[in-house]
């Protein structure tokens, strides 16, 4: 897939066009590419737990986050309702000595470890599968693709492809630096050093090495800013392949600053729309991708359900990589 810097339009026509799945599972499909990811697909990601060791591959969720106001997104903020203290002084009005805490979180849905629904990104007015945009997604929330239709289905075989590690510098940490366009080739690549495969309804993890170094430099733009990332040219790939869903390690999916001269996010703008595909960001990989290159085993049961918040457009998740 070539590239013209000076014509991100031209680009993103003809991609829209060449990898779009709108019908592809009916007119009335709210699932996109987690129609790949079959029974059959997940019992041969639960075949994959030999071991029993398990990864958390979700940031926290706390006010020590990478969120600095960005589209207003702001980082999670806790807060008790109830506590030790008021069922120590008795406040609670409760019988016979027992107490309690509860709390609560407000946030933005993407402004941690996320998946960004099909109703997240419009192409030119239009939706997954051709829709009306401001028929699907109003102020009401998101009416037809709410990321509560993919609570139940994201859980399947998961692969690891540590890109930082094999194409980054051999000399220092396994990352890849901001402006890096990650292509199909580094993918392939990677998966070959790996020995493993990538094929139907896999959910796919690449890691760049983005969030370690932010975590050892400090957030700076981590959230917005410059990045290493996938390149729009992958398109073909990310269609070709037919993977269920695909996260990274950054804000943002993509490479930062994008490949065109004054484009914001066109890959989101072909992924989501017009081929359906689920993308998650700002996923702690770290732990897992050190204990895949200790043991040479980079594929693994992975569950990741979005909370069946009702109309959202994306959802926080916990996602679990069982080796």
């Amino acid at each position: 897939m070539s590239l013209d810097r000076h014509d991100p339009e031209g680009a993103i026509a003809e991609a829209a066009k060449t990898y779009s799945n709108w019908g592809r599972w009916g007119e009335d499909d709210v699932l996109g590419t987690l129609n790949f990811l079959d029974e059959a697909k997940r019992r041969e990601g639960a075949a994959l737990v030999r071991r029993g060791v398990s990864f958390s591959l979700a940031q926290s969720f706390d006010m020590n986050g990478p969120q600095k106001g960005w589209r207003r997104r702001t980082n999670p903020v806790h807060t008790m309702l109830d506590t030790g203290t008021d069922a120590a002084l008795g406040n609670q009005g409760l019988p016979h000595g027992i107490g309690g805490a509860d709390d609560v979180i407000t946030m933005p849905l993407q402004c941690s470890t996320q998946w960004d629904g099909l109703g997240h990104i419009f192409d030119h007015g239009k939706a997954w599968n051709g829709r009306d945009a401001e028929k699907v997604v109003t102020s009401d929330g998101d009416l037809v693709t709410g990321i509560e239709h993919m609570a139940p289905y994201v859980a399947g075989r998961g692969v690891l492809l540590d890109v930082a590690r094999i194409i980054g510098d051999d000399d220092g940490e396994p990352e890849l630096p901001d402006g890096f366009a990650i292509t199909a080739g580094h993918l392939t690549a990677t998966a070959e050093a790996h020995g493993v495969s990538v094929g139907r309804g896999d959910i796919v993890l690449v890691r760049t090495g983005h969030l370690a170094r932010a975590r050892r430099d400090g957030w700076g733009d981590y959230a917005g800013g410059p990045a290493p990332g996938l390149s729009f040219t992958t398109a073909d790939w990310l269609h070709g392949s037919e993977i269920a869903a695909i996260a990274t390690d950054t804000w943002g999916f993509e490479v930062r600053p994008n490949e065109f001269e004054h484009a914001f996010q066109p890959l989101h703008q072909i992924v989501i729309p017009n081929m359906g595909l689920l993308i998650g960001e700002m996923w702690d990989l770290d732990a897992l991708a050190a204990d895949c290159a200790s043991d040479g085993v980079y594929e693994f049961w992975l569950t990741a359900a979005p909370l069946p918040i009702t109309g959202a457009v994306g959802s926080p998740v916990n996602p679990v990589a069982v080796k």
